[in-house]
């Protein structure tokens, strides 16, 4: 004798429950999210993308995830890289074009929604750890920006003065000078062709740490300042442990940014570099072991870096990899940052989830950073937020290896060299890359190459010609093939953009949204608990000049 059918109300009532029981279920399989950004790193300098570098433990990450080889950040200096990071949009969409300075009243403009804003609206805690660099003026530091927590720099480490372990008597120590380009400080340019000497620093104001809105510290001490990011990191993973909450966590590192702090304690015959990438690397590792101690498979890590390198480590070995070329060395253009060469915006990225990314696994899939951020509100069951549109894609398809196809077109905007900045002035198609305006970068020696306005476009085959050596000949069957494809998706793009709800930061400047905890002491010096201060420009934003 069969089992009699269950009635209608009693499969509505089994349904419930096992709707009941599954739902906290979903919420608790939303996965955690640690983004770490490196600041101004090559291509090169991960062993895995170039044997002559020593980075085991991000090796290890390699290995246990998937390589992305072909993967660029959406800009090629700091502000308007990380600004894209958090919006999934292009400088020339979201308004940030170019760095903000320590005196900056602006930052990226409000009305544009960041991931962390997204993820914390779907249950998330929400941590970011290290600099910002998208204004500290009022509304624009990391806690109004969706940010539950915030622990780091407002902007570049060089953009003020920092001790050493032992100094701690002010005034700032004296700035050296030097014939190259330095820094991500707003300080200007020549455009003209010929050598510029430069500050390696700024001296008038101390260089904050903050906690929250709080300054902490001032100056900041570089040589603990990885030890200090790392116990941070842990303290946020483990409440959030605690509250059995996913957790968002964005973790922008200051390597490998000028200047360089050997770590403490002083890792022997590796040079200050080598040492700085080893302190990295090893602070990568420490933040996967954390990772894997919520569990396997609970925690998606995704490293990557701002931006190529300064010019001056354009001289060290495995820095960029192979990514400079005879025919922008030719022409002034060696300088990495700034420019969009390969060298300027291709960037190492890893990403290791495992038993959902495959290991060992190396994908040619063009990804950009503007990928992070529809990926990981799609990954956490989110919608992306309305009447705007994204240049980033979800790409958890490639994560995953159901695909290896990511941008049929990428666009690369201009980041300080010829031409204005945040402009599409570089366009990848497949393998093709096309430029309408090169030079105007500062390069190794400190010469600025002379701007050129190329039309029609120059062109290379990065898939025989990585280095850009050889653009195509204009008359040749090759160029001639692929010349209209490039240009109607270069006028597809530009008319996009103008169709678009457009943002459009605030650059204003004034002395007074300079952070200082304490104008009494000269570079506004303070140190530890007894000196912490409460920076009056982010809640009351009561005007006050730090000198």
């Amino acid at each position: 004798m069969g089992t009699p059918p269950l009635s209608p109300w009693a499969v509505l009532v089994l349904t419930l429950v096992l709707v009941g029981l599954w739902a906290p279920c979903v919420v608790s399989r939303q996965p955690n999210f640690i983004v770490i950004l490196a600041d101004d790193v090559g291509w090169g300098d991960l062993g895995a993308n170039w044997a002559e570098t020593e980075t085991p433990h991000l090796d290890r990450l390699a290995a246990e995830g998937t390589r992305f080889v072909d993967f660029h950040s959406a800009a090629s200096t700091c502000s308007p890289s990380r600004a894209s990071l958090l919006t999934g949009r292009l400088g020339v969409r979201n308004g940030v074009t170019h760095n903000f300075a320590i005196s900056s009243l602006g930052g990226l403009p409000l009305n544009e929604t960041t991931l962390a804003e997204v993820l914390r609206e779907a249950g998330y805690s929400t941590g970011a750890i290290g600099k910002w660099h998208l204004g500290h003026h009022g509304h624009h530091h990391p806690n109004s920006r969706g940010f539950d927590f915030y622990f780091g720099i407002p902007y570049s480490h060089d953009m003020g003065c920092t001790d050493t372990p032992g100094y701690d008597l002010p005034p700032c120590p004296p700035c050296p000078r030097h014939s190259t380009a330095a820094g991500d400080g707003a300080r200007g340019s020549s455009a003209a062709t010929g050598r510029v000497a430069r500050k390696d620093c700024y001296t008038e104001v101390a260089l904050p740490l903050f906690e929250n809105v709080t300054i902490v510290q001032q100056p900041v001490e570089l040589g603990s300042l990885a030890r200090r990011y790392l116990e941070e990191a842990e303290r946020f993973i483990q409440r959030a442990s605690d509250r059995g909450r996913p957790f968002f966590l964005y973790l922008a590192l200051a390597h490998m940014h000028v200047p360089l702090a050997p770590p403490l304690p002083p890792a022997p015959g590796r040079g200050i570099y080598g040492a700085s990438l080893g302190e990295m690397d090893a602070l990568v590792g420490r933040i996967k072991e954390l990772a894997d101690s919520l569990g396997k498979g609970s925690t998606l890590l995704w490293f990557t870096g701002d931006n190529g390198p300064w010019a001056q480590k354009c001289e060290l070995a495995g820095r960029l990899g192979p990514f400079v070329g005879a025919w922008q060395r030719q022409r002034g253009g060696s300088s990495a940052k700034q420019t969009t060469w390969e060298g300027g915006h291709r960037v190492p990225a890893l990403v290791y989830w495992p038993s959902r990314v495959p290991a060992r696994r190396t994908s040619h899939a063009l990804l950009s950073i503007l990928d992070i951020f529809p990926t990981l509100v799609a990954l956490a069951g989110a919608a992306l937020p309305p009447n705007r549109r994204f240049d980033g894609l979800d790409v958890s398809p490639v994560l995953f290896g159901w695909s290896d196809v990511g941008h049929k077109v990428l666009l690369h905007p201009n980041s300080g060299a010829a031409g204005k900045v945040g402009e599409i002035e570089a366009l990848r198609l497949a393998q093709y890359k096309a430029f309408y305006t090169t030079g105007g970068a500062m390069a190794c020696d400190g010469s600025t190459g002379p701007a050129q306005r190329h039309q029609p476009p120059l062109v290379f085959n990065l898939a025989r010609d990585i280095q850009e050596q050889e653009p195509l000949d204009v008359a040749s069957r090759e160029y001639q093939a692929v010349l209209p494809a490039i240009s109607r998706a270069y006028a597809q793009a530009l008319q996009d953009i103008a169709a678009d709800n457009v943002s459009v930061a605030d650059y204003s400047q004034d002395p007074a949204a300079i952070p200082c905890c304490d104008v009494q002491h000269v570079g506004c010096r303070c140190h530890g608990a007894q000196g912490a201060t409460r920076d009056p420009h982010v809640e009351r934003r009561t005007p006050r000049l730090c000198l």
